[in-house]
């Protein structure tokens, strides 16, 4: 038996039916679909992802997931143009240095002659080719790490807002071992972020390295009708009648004979008991250190240290007449040091082909994050005047939206 019909649930259901068919299985799902956070919304034309809307291509489960079940065919990439992101600096957005990629400079000439930093936080961060390994072992924050190797003003200016889009974390308690690993091994082995990446720039064929800044964008794809399709289409191989929605767990109780007995809410649709030789818990950590406290109260005081944060994300359509903006890039993030209402905006519709109708720009907008929580709570008008307000401040927008969603996404993002 499977718990949870998110993405894990569903993948792990999947994988299970691969390896032996004759296997019975059931995924029970507390809520009224399947997808968990990943929700698309088909609207007046438009295409609206609620929360994630890519995934990474270089890590190979998702990609790999879609051939087996024959949708790989249904992927698509970033647009070709416009690969790079934005930042908010004193109210106007500039864009990233090309080559500046989340936080190992590539190119040291659009270092020079950025606005985004001052003269002396230029100097700094070109000092860093000759500052020192780190010699203690150990794990370290984001915040250290980028400070120590780059300095003040680079972390504040350009790598906490890239990285807080991301995670939507608070950099000064961000694992970096945990999340940015990559950035570790290159200080251990060439005892530089810039000596690295200038060393992997000429050994590597990647035009990534040439063409982008922020985000490694030419390695996300999507799904062309949105990620709600990816879920449908994982549902659809599992054996029929597996999946039973509207069920919430109660409790978990593991029987003498080595079996589990399911207790389903009273209130779901089907609240009769259930059986099963095996299980799979794929929630949320919240929510599985209730459900197996029952049976093993270390693993249950463990995932209960889990802190988790939420954001709120505001869709707003326009014509794009009414944009001044080039929006020559696939959004722009917002350091904390702005001290503005909003972690970052995505333009959707720039970013993936087919999200919305010719003539108009979807734009997402972020609220929240485990520096900003109070955001994100704020009731819904509020939410949409923010969001207008800053994008018209930001982009120039003329007039209100043709079109809004907002979708709350509480507690929803584990942070490392």
């Amino acid at each position: 038996m499977v718990i949870g019909g998110g993405i894990t649930g569903l993948a792990a259901a999947h994988g299970l039916a691969e390896l032996d068919p004759k296997l019975q299985i059931t995924l029970v799902e507390a809520g009224n679909r399947l997808g968990g956070v990943l929700e698309t919304v088909h609207r007046d034309g438009f295409l609206i992802e609620r929360s994630a809307d890519n995934f990474i291509a270089n890590v190979p489960w998702a990609v790999e997931l879609c051939r087996r079940i024959g949708f790989a065919e249904q992927l698509i990439p970033t647009s070709s143009q416009q690969r790079n992101a934005m930042v908010v600096r004193k109210g106007r957005l500039e864009k990233i240095p090309p080559g500046f990629m989340l936080m190992a400079p590539s190119r040291i000439w659009p270092l020079v002659t950025t606005p985004i930093l001052s003269p002396w936080g230029k100097l700094r961060l070109l000092c860093e080719y000759f500052v020192p390994r780190r010699k203690t072992d150990g794990d370290e924050s984001l915040a250290s790490f980028v400070r120590r190797r780059l300095g003040r003003e680079t972390f504040e200016r350009i790598v906490q807002p890239l990285v807080g889009g991301i995670y939507a974390a608070d950099p000064e308690k961000l694992s970096l071992e945990a999340t940015l690993p990559r950035f570790v091994e290159i200080e251990r082995r060439y005892g530089s972020l810039i000596r690295g990446a200038l060393r992997q720039r000429t050994a590597s064929s990647e035009e990534e390295a040439e063409a982008g800044s922020g985000a490694r964008y030419g390695l996300f794809v999507t799904p062309r009708a949105g990620l709600s399709s990816m879920v449908a289409s994982i549902a659809a191989k599992l054996p029929e009648g597996s999946v039973r929605l509207n069920s919430p767990v109660e409790q978990i109780t593991r029987e003498a004979a080595g079996t589990w007995k399911i207790r389903l809410a009273a209130s779901g649709a089907n609240p009769a008991d259930l059986e099963c030789d095996a299980l799979i818990v794929a929630v949320g950590a919240d929510r599985a250190e209730r459900l197996i406290e029952g049976f093993d109260r270390e693993l249950a005081a463990d995932l209960a240290r889990i802190p988790y944060a939420g954001t709120t994300i505001v869709s707003l359509a326009y014509r794009r007449d009414k944009i001044p903006h080039a929006l020559d890039g696939f959004g722009f993030v917002v350091p904390a040091v702005e001290n503005r209402r909003i972690l970052a905006g995505s333009f959707s519709s720039v970013k993936f082909a087919g999200r919305a109708p010719n003539g108009m720009v979807l734009v997402r907008v972020f609220f929240g994050g485990a520096c900003q929580s109070e955001l994100a709570e704020l009731p819904d008008e509020e939410l949409r005047t923010i969001a207008a307000d800053e994008l018209r401040a930001l982009l120039g927008t003329q007039g209100a939206p043709v079109l809004c969603d907002i979708a709350r996404w509480r507690h929803s993002m584990p942070q490392y």
